[in-house]
């Protein structure tokens, strides 16, 4: 199975997790020249960006833990760019959430509200 293909399995079990918990999907795998939004929900009047990760093991640390702060400022890099293109979400209070998703019989899914802020970028 192709990296991106693996991708997209966990990314489609994040969903899942998220809009179980109420979230309602905005738009999948947005990209610009910035980067790469992997999941964008909105959680009643607040816009989610979300970054998935996912571990086969846990001996590097969880998948939380890979959100480098150069990775942090490419997401709120694409962020900015998404609400550019999106005015009507303009307005919305924004945060920034990760999924860490750990391999085994059944994965292990860890959601982390306001994983970051701008102000850690």
């Amino acid at each position: 199975m192709s990296t991106r293909a693996v991708g997209r399995r966990w990314e489609s079990e994040a969903r899942r997790h998220l809009e179980a918990a109420g979230l309602r999907l905005v738009e999948r795998n947005y990209s610009c020249r910035m980067g790469e939004l992997d999941l964008i929900f909105m959680e009643r009047d607040t816009l989610v960006f979300v970054e998935v990760r996912f571990r086969r093991r846990s001996g590097f640390g969880s998948g939380a833990e890979s959100v480098s702060l150069s990775k942090r400022r490419r997401l709120i890099a694409a962020a900015r760019h998404f609400l550019m293109r999106h005015p009507a979400h303009a307005e919305n209070p924004c945060r920034f959430d990760v999924v860490s998703i750990g391999s085994g019989n059944t994965p292990q899914v860890e959601w982390i509200r306001n994983a970051f802020t701008l102000d850690e970028a």
